[in-house]
């Protein structure tokens, strides 16, 4: 099957969306921002991410979500927080499936960077970073941070066959009532500007 990046990203985009507006996860989600509580806060979201995979059809694995369709049974492969993958997009008798998307989930201040750099590393039509930064201002700037830190950094070879869709997910407290919106915001990378621009919301 031939994914359409951009397409594959809204999809993703507009599912999680929907997954983070259910109640039993909107309440602890904004309790856990407003608290500043990110371990809890990222917990949730793993979970809110691979229910989002599972909406999409795919199979994911985390970190308390195994996975057995490949011959190595696990929770976390190549070090990621999360890989999903589409059973129907491969081969009928394939033993070893193809990731569709790879997501991880850092709220550390200093390795949102090394995250990037990671899902940058894996060959899947979407890659995804999700993090947290305490307010808007500092939120707003860490993709200018990022495209000069690490997508600047790339060898001009990997820039030209950098296929896919990279996407930013960045999560704060909100002085609004609207929620996820007013909690989430998403960037996609635009490879022909060379810089993330926002996405949707």
């Amino acid at each position: 099957m031939i994914y359409d990046p951009i397409q594959l990203g809204a999809r993703f985009r507009d599912t999680l969306m929907d997954v983070l507006r259910e109640s039993d996860r909107r309440e602890p989600l904004r309790e856990a921002a407003a608290n500043e509580d990110l371990k809890t806060w990222t917990a949730l979201l793993t979970h809110a991410v691979v229910t989002t995979c599972r909406n999409l059809g795919w199979q994911a694995a985390a970190k308390g979500h195994k996975l057995e369709i490949l011959p190595q049974t696990g929770q976390e492969y190549l070090g990621l927080d999360t890989m999903a993958f589409d059973p129907a997009a491969g081969q009928p008798d394939a033993k070893w499936h193809w990731p569709v998307a790879v997501v991880e989930l850092e709220n550390a201040k200093d390795r949102v960077g090394y995250s990037l750099w990671k899902v940058l590393n894996v060959a899947a039509p979407l890659r995804v970073v999700v993090g947290y930064r305490r307010d808007w201002d500092t939120a707003n700037a860490l993709p200018g941070l990022l495209t000069s830190e690490v997508m600047q950094s790339m060898p001009m070879d990997r820039w030209s066959t950098l296929d896919g869709e990279t996407m930013l997910v960045i999560g704060s407290r909100s002085d609004g009532e609207s929620f996820p919106w007013g909690y989430f915001r998403f960037w996609r990378f635009d490879r022909g500007i060379g810089r993330f621009v926002r996405a949707g919301g």
